[in-house]
């Protein structure tokens, strides 16, 4: 497994090691549908009196499949884990942003320093060490809840993002976590960090 320093050409792929329990849902509007209808299956299983929740259930999982492909989504992770009868809510979208889309910055320095003068409150900006991937830029961020767009939620949303240069390109790689699980936040960034840490070029 080459590090990041390692590489002379652009890596052909990426691979992060995911919790068993987390769904990949394909954001490609051809196999879109059957992903979100295995997922809602999954989820609605031996409930039967529900079909407002899951109608509803369906159609978020549409919008946010779109808003993630339309964001330069290549892979969407949804969390079917639960602890007893609570669901351990949270997503992954790992993207690759259009290079107009992007300040530029030509190091994970650079770019803290720009995310930090935007900064406010609750967003925390920092550069990391990931064991194979390399330097990476590390924002957590808590927002108020948005229940019109998070299936009702009402809890403030925790989100971890890593910015990870991809080796040999002035393009990057970037791993979105998200939960609305306020009260077990840190819990659940301490599980995203250590997903982050798998990401491996290949």
């Amino acid at each position: 497994m080459k590090t990041a320093n390692e590489f002379t050409s652009p890596p052909q792929d990426y691979n992060v090691v995911v919790p068993d329990g987390w769904f990949q849902l394909a954001l490609d509007p051809d196999d879109r549908d059957r992903g979100i209808v295995a997922l809602t299956d999954r989820q609605f299983r031996g409930v039967d009196n529900a079909p407002h929740l899951k109608e509803q259930f369906m159609r978020d999982l549409q919008r946010q499949a779109k808003n993630a492909y339309n964001a330069g989504g290549t892979e969407l992770y949804i969390s079917t884990l639960a602890i007893g009868p609570v669901p351990l809510a949270s997503s992954l979208l790992i993207s690759v942003p259009a290079p107009d889309e992007w300040p530029n910055c030509s190091d994970a320095e650079e770019l803290a320093e720009h995310l930090a003068g935007q900064n406010a409150d609750d967003i925390e900006v920092g550069v990391v060490e990931l064991a194979v991937a390399g330097k990476a830029v590390r924002q957590r961020r808590r927002e108020a809840a948005a229940p019109e767009a998070q299936m009702g939620n009402t809890l403030p949303t925790t989100t971890l993002t890593y910015y990870v240069p991809i080796p040999a390109t002035t393009r990057w790689l970037m791993l979105n976590f998200s939960t609305p699980m306020d009260p077990l936040a840190d819990q659940m960034v301490a599980l995203f960090d250590t997903v982050a840490g798998t990401l491996h070029w290949g």
